[in-house]
């Protein structure tokens, strides 16, 4: 266990719930990290810079954002 896999009060992290935008995310639900959408990789919130508006997804990098795109446009 690390500083990432906890906070300062000793509560284990938790998957955060976002609103995902063209060019920025909301919040919904306080958290330290999404899951990527294709690998299931925990993603920390500082962290986070590719997602889906339309599929309301996040990808831990370009690789797994284009092969999601690829799925469901090919």
């Amino acid at each position: 266990m690390n500083a990432h896999d906890r906070d300062l009060s000793g509560k284990p992290a938790e998957l955060a719930v976002l609103h995902y935008g063209d060019g920025d995310f909301v919040v919904l639900k306080p958290g330290r990290f999404v899951a990527c959408a294709v690998t299931g990789v925990r993603i920390p919130l500082e962290a986070l810079r590719y997602w889906s508006p339309a599929l309301q997804e996040a990808y831990a990098g370009p690789a797994e954002a284009y092969a999601r795109w690829k799925e469901h446009n090919s």
